[in-house]
């Protein structure tokens, strides 16, 4: 059974206080103690579409960057670009909204590397899921000696919720790889809901949408499966056809997971911040209000047993499942069980609660 470490966080602990309490999780869990002198570390987070306030704060990923150094680690902040429009879909404005957001070089210890589609290596690693055969990775995550996951854990539209292993399936994955997560799910409109804002013309970043006869039409070979509609979309009137589609991205998005993760077993750390616990993900450029209460850090080297032990602690908390109020058609275990299947990891969990 895998630990997983774990240390309250109050909506009024001020940063400097969260910042402690990181520190002894680190102290006492021990999760980085799997890297090794000189190990190029990918410490793979989300710097938070522009105008976001949910991602992880810059100082947390600095406290864990020196830490890394501090037993001989190189560490290096990394992500990837997006399929959607905005300020993360290419290199150069991903790296700048990541230094508006406070991750610097100097406030971090740790340089940004976003690797491209058009000039970074991709690698095919053998998978052989039940949906995916081959993932499209970038190099550079499989090259790096160890892996370090920081995550905001939070809601999300298409797999219910989104921690550890989101953050690696389709956070390391590149352009062609995050296409066949998201294949099969091109959206469909309600036309009874809509109103014809055109919000989800303005969005789509494949010009996929279109007004035709009073109507927004969806152009299924066009589309690329982002979601931006469903975001953008305020009157619920887009949607996923769940039933025909949608529950299969949870389970391709674990697929790639397992393949950045095939040699990293005993190379990898997760920390898991439940902290402004939010119903979207950190792509949405808005201040989105907090769900549940603040619960704080958690830490483990089983990216299941975290993401479990996360989703425990925030139904506990409300005393409901309020991912799956908020997405009512979604299965968050989905991921955790196809992630179990494929031996990422343990659905039980020992949780160690520090003072």
């Amino acid at each position: 059974m895998s630990k997983v470490f774990f240390i309250t966080v109050s909506d009024s602990d001020v940063p400097a206080a969260v910042g402690e309490k990181l520190s002894r999780l680190l102290d006492e869990s021990r999760v980085l103690s799997v890297i090794s002198k000189g190990d190029e570390v990918a410490v793979k987070m989300h710097f938070g579409e522009e105008g976001n306030t949910g991602h992880v704060r810059a100082q947390y990923a600095g406290i864990i960057c020196k830490r890394i150094a501090e037993i001989k680690g190189r560490p290096f902040l990394t992500d990837t670009n997006t399929l959607y429009r905005g300020m993360r879909t290419n290199c150069k404005d991903h790296i700048a909204v990541a230094h508006k957001h406070g991750f610097t070089k100097e406030a971090c210890g740790a340089d940004i590397i976003i690797p491209d589609d058009k000039k970074s290596k991709i690698a095919d690693v053998a998978v052989n899921g039940r949906f995916i055969k081959d993932a499209k990775v970038f190099d550079l995550f499989l090259k790096a000696g160890a892996i370090t996951g920081i995550a905001h854990f939070k809601g999300h539209l298409m797999t219910g919720f989104g921690g550890a292993l989101k953050n690696i399936g389709m956070g390391c994955a590149s352009r062609e790889g995050k296409l066949a997560q998201h294949s099969e799910v091109a959206p469909i409109v309600y036309a009874q809901r809509c109103k014809q804002c055109l919000s989800c013309i303005k969005a789509c970043p494949a010009d996929a949408i279109s007004l035709k006869a009073h109507r927004i039409f969806i152009d299924s070979s066009k589309c690329i499966g982002c979601s931006s509609c469903i975001a953008a979309c305020k009157y619920n009137a887009i949607d996923v056809d769940w039933e025909a589609t949608g529950d299969k991205v949870s389970e391709k998005m674990v697929e790639y997971t397992s393949a950045v993760l095939k040699d990293k077993k005993h190379k990898s750390a997760f920390i898991n911040f439940a902290v402004k616990i939010t119903k979207e993900c950190d792509c949405l450029a808005k201040d989105d209000p907090r769900v549940c209460p603040d619960i704080g850090i958690f830490a483990s080297n089983d990216p299941v047993s975290v993401d479990k032990a996360c989703l425990d602690s925030v139904i506990g908390s409300c005393g409901k499942d309020i991912f799956k109020i908020l997405h009512p058609r979604r299965d968050g275990l989905k991921q955790l069980r196809h992630a179990q299947e494929l031996g990422l990891g343990d659905l039980e969990y020992e949780l160690v609660k520090l003072k």
